[in-house]
């Protein structure tokens, strides 16, 4: 990732990953805490979507180098369905979290992978030196890894908060009644 380039999720995933947020968290009313939960899955959603986006362009690029490296005759349009399907890829890693939301601002996330590796335009793949797909690939595969570790982050502040309203149901600081009341609204 360049330097310029600020963490995926920017000042938004920063706030719910900040050492003091949970804690923060626990001193605030039932319907802040439900606010935060929701802020946070909507940031997860948000940077799983981005993790998509770039993953795929990371294995294009990688059977891009592999395709030329084993001098395979096929286009690299002929190898897409391929690429993109899950096929090269283990089992997913995910939690298995049910989205029930969808990401918010789907260009913003698209640019964001797209600066990662501004001098590769994978419309033009053919047209690029393999210094400059090895070059993509290697920052696309950092910008990867930051992703995901901020995706882990996020999730853990999402349990995090979850496990809060539990407990105040559990403890009888919040009521089932209030909840639905709320919610009808």
């Amino acid at each position: 990732m360049s330097p310029k380039t600020p963490p995926a999720g920017g000042a938004a995933v920063d706030e719910l990953l900040h050492p003091g947020f949970l804690e923060a968290a626990t001193q605030t009313s039932m319907a802040e805490v439900r606010r935060l939960r929701r802020q946070a899955e909507q940031e997860e959603v948000n940077l799983s979507y981005t993790r998509r986006l770039l993953q795929g362009r990371l294995d294009i690029v990688r059977r891009e180098l592999q395709r030329r490296a084993e001098h395979d005759g096929r286009s690299l349009v002929d190898l897409l369905p391929e690429i993109l399907s899950e096929k090269g890829r283990g089992p997913a890693h995910g939690l298995g979290r049910h989205q029930t939301v969808q990401p918010s601002v789907p260009e913003e996330y698209e640019s964001w992978v797209n600066s990662l590796s501004p001098d590769v335009d994978l419309s033009a793949i053919s047209d690029l030196s393999d210094a400059k797909l090895e070059k993509a690939a290697r920052a696309l595969a950092e910008a990867e890894s930051g992703l995901s570790e901020r995706r882990r982050g996020v999730q853990q502040v999402m349990d995090g908060l979850a496990a809060e309203l539990g407990r105040r149901y559990r403890e009888g600081e919040a009521d089932v009644a209030a909840l639905l009341a709320d919610e009808g609204r």
